[in-house]
């Protein structure tokens, strides 16, 4: 008997397939090829790759019955969380940069209740420390009645309004478009704002980032925003410090300025600030936490 298959039968792939017959038409015959579904040779779901239809060949289960459990990382895992602005579980780096931005909170709050006393007594440790406008102003004062200098105010600034602006950066560079919603907050002027400059930055790129940190302290807009920017759209780190140096001076060479100019003036308000400072300071805490308040009923 002939192994050779016979007109109308298929052999090797083809048989395995069992989807498609061919008859092939005899030579010179000027018939065409045709191809006919068999219906009578059923789809084999291992063969044809089918994942609806092929279940676990040991255990004869469902697959839709055995959906793997959620890995760590992915939406809806014990790690995540909106406030947050990590996906999944967190790595070092990211509890390390979280841990910098609540650092930066925290001294902020601590420095406050000294900000009226310096003002009127020691500016300049409140320019280096805080680099805070009201410091700014009264050492510059201070210095145009002769205590002190004003490049020394300017140098002090820098420092004093930088410190914490590249851990914003770097916030950027981690986590960029989270982070930045996060800055924003829920207000929605805020966010409003936002995304504005967002779709700007989109659109023009380092054409209109690098000027953006540059006048950062000039634009409303709080700078944590334009500072994770720049690190979400790759600037690098050495060209984000220089051009947040500028910017500071420039904002510190403007309060400087004003302050020189007033002179005995804005030195003899600075002393009243410092001589009711506990006041002054009671005053700031009650402004901040009816702020705080307003801002929470705002976001209900």
């Amino acid at each position: 008997m002939s192994d050779e298959p016979t007109a109308g039968e298929t052999s090797g792939p083809a048989a395995a397939a069992g989807t498609w017959a061919a008859t092939a038409p005899a030579p010179g015959s000027g018939q065409h090829l045709e191809i006919t579904e068999d219906p009578e040779i059923t789809e084999d779901p291992e063969i044809t790759g089918d994942p609806e239809s092929a279940g676990d060949p040991e255990t004869g289960s469902d697959p839709a019955d055995s959906e793997p459990a959620p890995e760590q990382g992915q939406p809806g895992s014990a790690w995540s969380d909106p406030r947050l602005p990590w996906e999944g579980k967190p790595r070092r780096v990211d509890i390390a940069c979280w841990a910098a931005i609540t650092l930066s909170g925290l001294y902020y709050l601590a420095l406050l209740p000294f900000r009226a006393e310096l003002v009127g007594t020691h500016p300049m440790i409140g320019v280096l420390l805080n680099g805070a406008t009201e410091s700014i102003v009264s050492a510059a004062a201070f210095a145009r009645v002769g205590h002190g200098s004003l490049v020394l105010v300017l140098l002090a600034s820098i420092p004093g309004l930088m410190k914490f602006d590249i851990v914003y950066w770097w916030a950027g560079r981690l986590w960029g478009e989270r982070i930045v919603n996060l800055f924003a907050g829920r207000s929605h002027r805020q966010r409003r704002r936002g995304l504005k400059f967002l779709a700007r930055v989109d659109r023009w790129g380092r054409w209109f980032t690098w000027p953006a940190v540059a006048i950062a302290p000039f634009l409303p807009l709080p700078n944590a925003i334009i500072y994770a920017v720049a690190g979400w759209t790759g600037m690098r780190w050495y060209t984000f410090l220089i051009l947040d140096a500028i910017g500071s001076l420039a904002w510190a060479g403007l309060l400087a300025g004003l302050g020189y100019a007033l002179g005995q003036h804005a030195v003899s308000v600075a002393q009243t600030v410092s001589k009711y400072g506990l006041w002054v300071t009671i005053a700031i805490v009650v402004l901040v936490v009816a702020g705080q308040m307003r801002s929470a009923r705002a976001q209900r």
